[in-house]
């Protein structure tokens, strides 16, 4: 197969460089930051790309954001990701992309197990999709608990509305601004997926949701 691989470490990098053309398989171009692998996958048209998460110049989500691009753009290009960690938002959306066909998302540990990962890569680029364990119980664990989206400073303003305090009470409880306030309640809004329709109360449905959890 012919292969784009995004890693920031060249050491890493190499390393899979070697590990894949045991194998059979050619690296045709290897890019340091999302930037580098969008321009190397237009320019190379490759069977398939491998990439970190984390990229430069951020070091958060930007090799991720770069697959989904990258699938959004053409739909049928096989993308296996792999990182050190669950990045549940896009994780989601990259296996929700073209009904989940030809993607896969693996902990960095397996590259650990060659043969394994070989495997995972080959079955990706043939259109199935492989997702770590891990990952799985991940997001199962997610979609579960809706609250475990939230952050403990989300978690303490809803706590407090439960408590039926207004936006001014929850400013001063916090020693915030009541415009941080709203902020934080949009944000939670986002996170638990409440509508945005305007005959529901969604300060109501929100608390029910944290009193449920």
């Amino acid at each position: 197969m012919r292969i784009v691989l995004a890693e920031d470490s060249v050491l890493l990098r190499e390393g899979l460089v070697g590990l894949l053309e045991r194998f059979g398989h050619q690296v045709v171009a290897g890019a340091g930051t999302a930037d580098e692998l969008i321009a190397a996958v237009g320019e190379h048209s490759p069977d398939v790309v491998v990439t970190d998460v984390r990229m430069p110049p951020g070091f958060s989500d930007e090799g991720l954001r770069a697959a989904l691009q990258l699938r959004s753009e053409q739909p049928g290009l096989p993308v296996l990701v792999l990182s050190q960690y669950v990045q549940r938002t896009y994780a989601e959306d990259l296996l929700d992309s073209a009904d989940g066909r030809g993607v896969g998302y693996l902990l960095k540990e397996r590259i650990g197990h060659v043969e394994e990962f070989v495997d995972a890569l080959a079955r990706v680029a043939a259109g199935d999709t492989v997702v770590d364990p891990e990952v799985v119980r991940q997001l199962i664990r997610h979609r579960r608990d809706p609250l475990s989206r939230l952050s403990a400073r989300e978690l303490e303003v809803l706590a407090l509305m439960a408590e039926g305090k207004s936006n001014a009470s929850v400013a001063e409880a916090l020693s915030v601004s009541e415009g941080t306030v709203s902020k934080h309640f949009g944000s939670i809004l986002g996170k638990l997926d409440l509508s945005v329709d305007d005959t529901t109360n969604r300060r109501v449905l929100a608390v029910l949701a944290y009193l449920r959890g």
